[in-house]
């Protein structure tokens, strides 16, 4: 029965902002909308100030309140950024070597043949043997038998036996896939367990932000492939969350997408999404995603991802040639009280500033090199720490990855953001401060600060065109044709243009400033739908909401 509650909520949680709006379920007008910063310490404090905001501009009661649909990207950043659950992973009836994200990979004879029968009897004695060898060091197990779709028995009877050794979480290959292909089954169970405690982390904030505010109404998460489903299947399943953000966006998209066709772009601070629209739905890479860098059997919407956001690193190389992302930085217009950029900003190793942001303790200062210097040192452009720590370049930007990712120190330089307010065409912080930068770096660059600040978008722009041509060309035709289309601008003895035949739907709050130039050089038309910059959310909601009608 379909609960006849007024409102709906959906959330997105992506890796710099996490959104939310409320949704007339009658009318399916947005009443209240939200944006604020995501707090990767403790996921819930975002979630709440979102869900606060929304609930106070709207004076909604929260009985009144349906359902909440969230969607996120936190598996996805997970397995970009190599993090999650320590994995010991079992093959059974498969010698050739697997190479996955775990701790060991142990093998034992059995399995099954295609018809179902067994192929070889179960070596339970090598499966009891591995996890004598393991226990201690891996968080979950992952099992995965040859044909184990035809017949799951050797993955269940090993499922039990490690239980009985280790009574952690187990997870076997024929509860995620009904295919052939075990290394694809391997992957896939693999990374279940290794993204159930990020999904774990994230549901958990969920929850504690609804009981802030009173929410006790039903919760699913949306699918990679754009459907919903419960929050205690997106934990045991945690890999099918995979491209969810872009799936919400997407199914969004769909509402605007003139006969049933578009590119949606969704432009974000870090980076920027590209999905198909065909038939009135997302395209979904049937047969399963690339994920990382392993061949999986989870179904995902179809996405080109490219490093360039509002919030993109502009770097200016020794010699100064100019480059924008795709590293993140916090803009200098929106960074508060900073030294002037004028005294430290520069080239290379000068192009940021490392701070001490807000949650680093005591203690954690104290006992971090990093953290410590800052605290003695102040604001120090990245070059600078580099010689005061003693560390080396790749060792300092593993660890500062960790200390931003944490909100325990933040990196501050010259973005788009801040070129967008240096010609006016923004207004949402301090301007002066990304003027004084555009100066230095415009010096450096041998031109003058409109047309610095002019390059800097251009250069923004080219990437996000590039990524839309490689990802439609890549579909429609190959690989090399794609490359050979996003290099057309180098080429001296002959030019081209390249038109998309669909418009492009603009998503996210950069969006409007940045897209319709790119969709000018494409030739097409460009639309932004009414929210479109909490595109993400209103999706989750749609879709979530669409499913309970159905």
């Amino acid at each position: 029965m379909i609960d006849q509650k007024a409102y709906a909520i959906g959330i997105d949680t992506g890796g710099t902002y996490t959104d939310a709006v409320l949704l007339e379920r009658a009318s399916g007008r947005v009443v209240a909308s939200a944006k604020t910063p995501t707090t990767h310490r403790d996921l819930s404090i975002g979630l709440a100030q979102a869900l606060g905001k929304i609930m106070e501009d709207s004076s909604v009661p929260a009985t009144d309140v349906a359902f909440v649909s969230v969607s996120t990207t936190l598996a996805t950043n997970a397995v970009v950024e190599d993090k999650g659950a320590r994995v010991g992973l079992f093959v059974i009836g498969l010698a050739k070597a697997i190479d996955l994200p775990v701790v060991s990979v142990q093998y034992a004879r059995g399995g099954h043949t295609i018809t179902g029968a067994e192929e070889d009897p179960l070596d339970i004695e090598a499966i009891v043997d591995g996890v004598g060898s393991l226990r201690g060091q891996v968080d979950a197990y992952a099992v995965s038998a040859a044909m184990s779709f035809a017949n799951p028995a050797h993955e269940l009877v090993a499922a039990k036996a490690i239980s009985l050794v280790d009574p952690k979480p187990v997870f076997c290959s024929h509860e995620v896939s009904g295919r052939a292909g075990i290394r694809e089954r391997a992957a896939t169970t693999v990374l279940h367990a290794r993204l159930m405690p990020v999904m774990k982390q994230f549901i958990d904030g969920v929850s504690s932000a609804m009981a802030q505010h009173g929410l006790t109404c039903p919760v699913s998460v949306v699918r990679g492939d754009a459907t919903p489903m419960s929050i205690d299947d997106s934990v045991r399943r945690a890999a099918d969350t995979f491209a969810s953000g872009p799936a919400a966006t997407a199914y969004f998209g769909t509402s605007f997408a003139p006969g049933g066709e578009a590119l949606v772009v969704d432009v974000g601070g870090t980076t920027t999404d590209v999905t198909l629209i065909q038939g009135g739905r997302p395209t979904i890479r049937k047969g399963g995603s690339r994920i990382g860098e392993w061949e999986t059997h989870v179904e995902a919407v179809e996405m080109f991802t490219v490093g360039i956001g509002g919030d993109s690193q502009v770097r200016l190389s020794r010699s100064g040639m100019l480059s924008v992302g795709p590293a993140r930085v916090l803009p200098l217009c929106m960074a508060g009280n900073i030294p002037d950029p004028e005294l430290w900003l520069g080239a290379d190793d000068a192009s940021r500033l490392i701070t001490l942001d807000r949650v680093a303790t005591e203690e954690e200062i104290a006992s971090d090199p990093v953290l410590s210097c800052l605290a003695e040192n102040g604001p120090t452009p990245y070059g600078e720490l580099m010689r005061l720590t003693s560390m080396g370049d790749i060792t300092l930007t593993a660890h500062l990855a960790k200390l931003v990712r944490s909100q325990k120190a933040a990196e501050i330089g010259f973005t788009p953001t801040d070129a967008l307010h240096v010609l006016d065409e923004l207004e949402l912080g301090d301007r002066d401060r990304a003027v004084r930068g555009a100066r230095v770096l415009s010096e450096r660059h041998g031109s003058d600060v409109e047309a610095f600040c002019r390059e800097v978008l251009a250069k923004a722009r080219h990437k996000i065109e590039n990524a839309i041509l490689d990802h439609i060309v890549r579909r429609e035709v190959d690989g090399g044709m794609a490359d050979f289309i996003t290099r057309k601008d180098a080429f001296s003895l002959v030019k081209f243009e390249a038109s998309l035949s669909i418009p492009i739907v603009g998503i996210g709050a950069p969006a409007r400033l940045l897209l319709p130039q790119v969709a000018e050089r494409l030739h097409t038309d460009i639309l932004f739908p009414k929210h479109f910059e909490v595109g993400n959310a209103l999706g989750a909601a749609l879709l979530a909401a669409k499913a309970e009608t159905a």
